[in-house]
């Protein structure tokens, strides 16, 4: 096991959530979070919610810095417009998300990976950048040659998830179209995300 998994299985625990709705998250089974003091269960203060809500968010993309998580806030502020749905909305545009919303991987992190590797393009052309934010109406599609992976063939015959109405996918020919910048309501968290709290952390 890597410590990349290791450490997303105790990002569960210490928050207390199966964040990816995944069944084989040790938080299924022990809801307390690591360690010695895990069972310890304290009230959180106003601050304690919103750095949780942060970590939760930021957690449930996978690999991304603080700094570039922080960035995203900024972002979030300058358009116009509810900041906290500005923030899911550049989180959900990003290329690992949307590989993986599209169920052609099965985690973010496998997502984040596939990408590096050079498997995806956007209106035909390679991009192995995660972070790369799609728009509304682009075409994403597996490079041929990495079609029959068996990464991919699971990922889209996995039960767990379904493909969101914000994209429209082509499971056969493994391609699919970005339609709209999404809303927090119509977004498959597995639990429940608080932009408003994480937009309430980087304002204090």
């Amino acid at each position: 096991m890597s410590k990349r998994i290791e450490a997303k299985y105790k990002i569960n625990r210490r928050l207390g959530v199966n964040l990816w709705g995944r069944p084989k998250s040790p938080v299924n089974v022990r809801e307390y979070g690591p360690g010695e003091h895990g069972q310890r269960r304290r009230k959180l203060s106003d601050y304690g919610l919103q750095l949780q809500a942060k970590q939760k968010l930021k957690g449930y993309y996978g690999n991304i810095t603080e700094k570039q998580f922080r960035r995203y806030y900024q972002e979030a502020v300058r358009r116009k417009g509810d900041t906290s749905e500005n923030l899911v909305g550049v989180l959900e545009r990003r290329l690992d998300a949307v590989v993986y919303r599209m169920k052609f991987v099965p985690t973010v992190f496998a997502s984040r990976q596939f990408i590096n590797h050079g498997h995806v393009r956007v209106n035909g052309k390679r991009v192995n950048i995660p972070s790369y934010q799609v728009k509304d109406g682009d075409a994403i599609e597996i490079q041929e040659k990495s079609r029959q992976l068996p990464m991919v063939l699971l990922a889209v015959e996995s039960p767990e998830r379904d493909v969101p109405e914000y994209m429209e996918v082509n499971h056969n020919k493994l391609n699919g179209t970005f339609l709209r910048t999404p809303k927090l309501e119509d977004i498959p968290y597995p639990v429940q995300m608080e932009p408003n709290l994480v937009i309430e952390y980087y304002s204090r």
